[in-house]
C-alpha cells in the first residue's frame, strides 16, 4: 500500500478573457499609433492622438510637432483637441473621446480638463511625466470642476514599441 502524499497543486489560472472596455478602443488606438508614426518625419517623439465624436467619427487628429514647429505646446493631444474644436466650432468637447498612444502629461491633462472631454483612452504609461495616474492624476483630481473617464493600457505594448525604438539610440 502506498502512503497518501499531500501535494499542493496550484489551481489552474483563469482563462484570459479580452477586456471588452479596452477591446472596444483598439481600432481607434491602432489609428492613433499610425498617426504617431508621422512624427518621425520631423524627428519628433512618435505620439499620436485622435478626438472622436460621440458617434465615433474622427473630428481631430494630431501627432507631436514640437521639433517641426519649434512650439513646446505642439503635443499630439493639444493639436488633436484644437482640430476637434475647430471642426465642431465649439471649445467644449463634451461627449467626445481623446485616444492617445501615451499617457498625457500635465499640460495635456490641463487641456483635456478645460476642453471638457468625456473620456481619455491611452495606451502606454509614462512614469516620468504621466498625469493620468503614473506621476500625477490631474484628470481625476476631485478639486477640479471636470473629471473625464480614464481608460488606460489599450494596446500598451504596441503603443510603446515606436517610443522604445525612437529613444533606443539615446540610451
Amino acid at each position: 500500500m502506498q502512503p497518501h502524499l499531500a501535494v499542493d497543486i496550484p489551481p489552474l489560472p483563469a482563462p484570459v478573457r479580452p477586456d471588452p472596455v479596452r477591446t472596444r478602443w483598439e481600432p481607434a488606438m491602432r489609428e492613433a499609433i499610425t498617426e504617431g508614426l508621422l512624427a518621425l518625419a520631423s524627428h519628433d517623439v512618435p505620439v499620436g492622438a485622435l478626438v472622436l465624436s460621440p458617434d465615433g467619427a474622427v473630428i481631430g487628429r494630431g501627432h507631436n510637432e514640437r521639433e517641426a514647429t519649434g512650439d513646446p505646446t505642439a503635443h499630439a493631444e493639444v493639436l488633436a483637441i484644437r482640430q476637434a474644436a475647430s471642426s465642431i466650432g465649439e471649445w467644449r468637447l463634451a461627449d467626445c473621446t481623446l485616444v492617445v498612444t501615451l499617457e498625457p502629461c500635465t499640460m495635456c491633462a490641463g487641456a483635456i480638463v478645460l476642453s471638457r472631454l468625456a473620456r481619455v483612452v491611452y495606451g502606454a504609461h509614462e512614469p516620468k511625466t504621466g498625469a493620468a495616474g503614473s506621476l500625477f492624476d490631474a484628470l481625476r483630481d476631485p478639486r477640479l470642476n471636470h473629471r473625464p473617464e480614464v481608460i488606460s493600457s489599450v494596446l500598451p505594448d504596441e503603443c510603446a514599441a515606436p517610443l522604445l525604438t525612437f529613444f533606443a539610440p539615446h540610451r
